[in-house]
């Protein structure tokens, strides 16, 4: 999916990631590093940099153009998540009761989220306060890191 996508690899506190663009569009976030790459694409140094401020602190809420591909009910839960404000999470439950779905078919949604950290699927967490999953960078550690990150007080499991 990344193949011929414009591309930077960086340093971040969980690991280098990878930030793909195709056109005018953020595509897709992964963790580690891709050989090459354009470091002097406006938009990708853009990315890096709004992430950078993420992880100091100083920026809550990304502004970025996001065009994650996916279904459309993946794409209307990636929706869902960008409006759980930084330092908030939800359940799966309440997001599946909110889109009329499972939490099961949210789960999956979260795991298939190619811009994590962007779109915030570390902000889901499973009934109870339980941490549920997370399947980007060292999983449940980085859902953690970032979540204390954001100031939320955790009790997950």
């Amino acid at each position: 999916m990344t193949e011929g996508l414009r591309h930077i690899s960086f340093a971040s506190p969980v690991g280098p990631l990878t930030v793909f663009a195709d056109g005018a569009h953020v595509i897709v976030l992964e963790a580690g590093r891709a050989p090459g790459g354009a470091d002097d694409d406006p938009l990708l140094i853009e990315v890096c940099q709004q992430i950078d401020a993420y992880f100091d602190g100083r920026l809550e809420v990304f502004d970025l153009p996001l065009a994650p591909h996916g279904t459309p009910r993946q794409r209307e839960t990636w929706a869902a998540l960008l409006n759980i404000p930084y330092g908030q999470v939800r359940t799966y439950g309440d997001l599946a009761a909110e889109l009329k779905s499972s939490a099961r078919a949210i789960g999956g949604a979260c795991g298939a989220n190619p811009l994590p950290i962007l779109i915030p699927c570390h902000r889901v967490i499973a009934a109870g306060g339980r941490d549920g999953g997370y399947s980007f960078a060292d999983g449940l550690e980085t859902k953690h890191q970032l979540l204390t990150l954001e100031g939320y007080t955790t009790r997950l499991i």
